[in-house]
């Protein structure tokens, strides 16, 4: 049932009370014969109505029963009827009742709206609905009891009136459970509490009921390169023109050197089968790319520091060993950066996240608005916009070493599977235009983390084991590379909604590429020996195949219409056409000695690039001489010159430059969208050209058949961009705009202030500190 209230006339008096002040409880449903839930008592109604009963429309529930759709091996553990869910579209608790059911593989909830097909949205995703969410999706939940929230975890001896879940992707759902029967309550309660936060063996995931059930039909055309074959090793060395100096090996084939490394991987050509075996990988430098002078950049799992001095003088003598190996000065070069030193911990990481995250898991528009006066500030104390900042810079330091010292760079780690990871996907990010694509980005993802062996099914904590290992590391990545996209939309051929609908897919269970800590654990649970119905190895499904998500015209958004396809080379000039990136015409090529003359680096005048860019952490090795201030001389030398979208590409990482990921972040508060505006508007008008253009190109050519409309129709929902949200495609339409529910407080504040009370009609934008 959904409640609706009538359009009231624009000069009504009509006016809400403070929503802090209201106990608003959901009407019992028609017919409503059941026994009140979670041995909840029956409030006294408080709420004050100025709309009278005729103004009111009760929709009565449908006759015929809404069942959830069911995935393939998707089981339905436990359902409860009656549910009410309230809606968040301002602070009057209005909401709809249906049923919630919890799965194997989800949490749903079920209202009349779920048996049509009306007005449904062009971007869909076919897995997990509008108000389904995965197992693995859900962060907290916490039960109401007599108006004290708890959170809920383990056995309950109690059962609650309200039910408030909290997901990783920062939805927030609300549900009253005052007219469930008692009985349906404890089950529904009891089975989202137990399969969403208890700890689970890993091939109870859903990721294996699905693979031994599901046919494989899945599209064939993905181009992604998936690093598990050695052919796939060798061609991108052929690629990257690395293959003179390293090679890809076979060592660890049947992973007997390490489980942690992957099957197949790259290393100097000096280093010896011998050196790979005798520390189980440890302080072998493992190749990430090869920049086009040659420079290449490497990653290396530390040695254990607390050993005794015996052992810790050998493999100190292993270590000079290889790095003699690799630097021969003057003509390679060599940097070690070790980054648990240079950069904050995981568990810095977890908090400062931890912290951000709750400035956007918003019950209410009370507690948006109540938050908005002091934005600015909380923002800041999260800390998490400064290590995005912090991370930026590192790979800006390591491009530089890259591209202009033609020095080879180390990033040294513990496990070298994460924040190497980060640093050598930035970087590659920066300065390879090919990982700027999104079959590029993709493969990149696979070399770097899948294969690389980034423990997701930790730091995602999937299994509920250990919050100890929990850290966002690979959505920090994606922090950062949006970064980038917003700042040089045309140099990516993908879209910001590709990276958040990437980001939701870390929860969504039916896909291996984010479930598994390593290429090993997840060879080794291919077999099907643990399930009766399984007679063969099990068959993943890749995130990377959009199709299982994403209809062609919702695939459609992923893709940047104005991405600036990178020419092809004229044969005619490619005699002369020597160099990949425009932008080293204007730096030194050598390392000579650095001009006295400075120009306009003498004076420096911006102290933020000074906070900002400091000292540079790490030595060169056989480079002692480097003068402190190159970064610096490099970071505004770049900017000051036009962007080249297919060369190297530096982030502006000034105090305003660093943003907040709206889209992700605030997809769902509407109190925060900007209708009719934002990028999307500019986008909009951009494509609405472009179409008049290929439409006069039609006319002129006169062959329709030949006109290239794909990228102009491939954004359909563009069209009347006035009503589009700038959280589009996620918040799609335009609402009718709700007066802030503010609290009581401010409203006491405002009670002064007789003309901006009265003026009833007139928009009053308080959002301008939010964004």
């Amino acid at each position: 049932m959904r409640l609706g209230v009538a359009a009231l006339p624009r000069n009504s008096s009509f006016r809400c009370l403070p929503a802090q002040d209201e106990r608003w409880e959901p009407p019992p449903p028609p017919r409503a014969g059941a026994m009140l839930g979670g041995g909840a008592r029956a409030a006294k109604p408080s709420f004050v109505s100025y709309i009278s009963p005729e103004e009111i429309h009760i929709k009565e529930p449908i006759e015929k029963e809404v069942n959830p759709h069911l995935l393939p091996g998707e089981l339905l553990l436990c359902e409860a009827s009656t549910v009410y869910k309230y809606m968040q579209e301002d602070g009057s608790n209005r909401g709809t009742y249906g049923k919630l059911v919890c799965t194997n593989f989800k949490i749903s909830f079920l209202d009349d709206d779920s048996a049509s097909d009306d007005n449904e949205p062009q971007f869909k995703n076919k897995i997990v609905g509008e108000n389904d969410i995965t197992l693995q999706c859900v962060d907290q939940i916490y039960g109401v009891y007599d108006e004290k929230k708890k959170l809920l975890t383990g056995q309950l001896r109690k059962y609650p009136e309200k039910l408030i879940i909290y997901c990783k992707d920062l939805r927030v759902f609300n549900f009253c459970l005052r007219y469930t029967k008692e009985e349906e309550v404890k089950r529904i309660v009891s089975g989202i509490v137990h399969h969403s936060q208890t700890p689970k063996l890993l091939k109870r995931l859903f990721l294996f009921s699905y693979a031994s059930a599901a046919p494989n039909n899945t599209d064939g055309r993905n181009q992604t390169v998936m690093f598990e074959t050695l052919e796939d090793w060798r061609d991108e060395l052929e690629r990257t023109k690395g293959n003179v100096k390293y090679k890809a090996v076979t060592t660890n084939e049947g992973y007997r050197v390490s489980e942690k490394l992957p099957l197949y991987f790259v290393v100097p050509m000096c280093i010896s089968e011998e050196n790979i075996l005798k520390y189980d990988g440890r302080g072998i430098p493992i190749w990430c790319w090869s920049c086009h002078n040659g420079a290449a950049l490497l990653k290396m799992s530390a040695f254990p520091k607390e050993q005794d001095d015996s052992t810790s003088q050998t493999q100190k003598a292993f270590l000079d060993g290889i790095y003699k190996t690799i630097s021969k000065p003057p003509y390679e070069l060599l940097k070690v950066d070790d980054l648990s030193s240079s950069l904050p911990s995981l568990q810095d990481i977890q908090t400062a996240y931890t912290r951000f995250k709750q400035l956007f898991l918003i019950d209410n528009s009370t507690d948006f608005w109540a938050t908005d006066v002091k934005w600015f500030s909380l923002l800041e104390s999260t800390n998490w916009l400064e290590i995005i900042r912090r991370v930026l810079k590192k790979a800006i330091e390591v491009a530089e070493c890259l591209e202009i010292q033609h020095t080879n760079v180390v990033l040294i780690e513990e496990s070298a599977t994460d924040l190497c990871c980060v640093i050598s996907s930035l970087v590659q990010v920066m300065m390879d235009s090919y990982s700027r694509t999104k079959s590029g980005f993709q493969s990149l993802i696979q070399k770097e983390w899948v294969i690389g062996g980034h423990c997701f099914l930790d730091r995602c904590n999937h299994l509920h084991k250990s919050e100890k290992e929990e850290a966002p590391v690979f959505l920090l990545l994606l922090n950062c590379v949006w970064q980038l996209v917003q700042q040089y939309p045309p140099a990516f051929e993908f879209t910001e909604t590709y990276l958040t609908v990437l980001s939701d897919s870390l929860y969504v269970p039916i896909f291996s590429t984010f479930f598994f800590n390593s290429q090993h654990q997840r060879d080794t649970n291919k077999s099907g020996e643990s399930l009766k119905t399984q007679s063969g190895p099990f068959r993943f499904l890749t995130v990377w195949d959009w199709s299982v998500q994403f209809d062609p015209k919702a695939q459609a958004f992923l893709n940047n219409p104005l991405y600036a396809e990178k020419p092809k080379p004229d044969k005619s000039q490619r005699k002369t056409t020597r160099f990949k990136h425009q932008r080293q015409l204007s730096l030194p090529l050598t390392q000579a000695k650095p001009s006295t003359k400075r120009g306009f680096f003498r004076e420096e005048t911006d102290h933020l690039i000074k906070n900002i860019l400091g000292k540079r952490i790490g030595k060169f090795i056989n480079c002692s001489d480097e003068p402190p201030n190159s970064l610096r001389e490099f970071y505004e030398s770049w900017h000051s010159k036009p962007v080249d979208y297919h060369g190297l590409l530096l982030p502006r990482i000034d105090g305003p430059e660093i943003k907040v990921w709206a889209q992700r972040y605030l997809r769902w508060i509407p109190e925060a969208q900007l209708h009719g505006g934002g990028t999307i508007a500019t986008a909009a008008k951009i494509l609405d050209l472009m179409e008049e253009v290929q439409s006069l190109q039609v006319k002129m050519d006169e062959e329709r058949s030949q006109a290239v409309s794909g990228d102009v129709h491939s954004v359909p929902m563009l069209r009347n961009s006035a009503r589009l949200s700038s959280l589009f495609p996620f918040a799609l339409l335009q609402r009718q705009s709700v007066k802030p529910a503010l609290p009581t407080s401010t409203w006491k504040d405002l009670e002064d202030e007789d003309d901006l009370v009265k003026r009833d009609d007139e928009f009053v934008d308080l959002s301008g500190d939010m964004l």
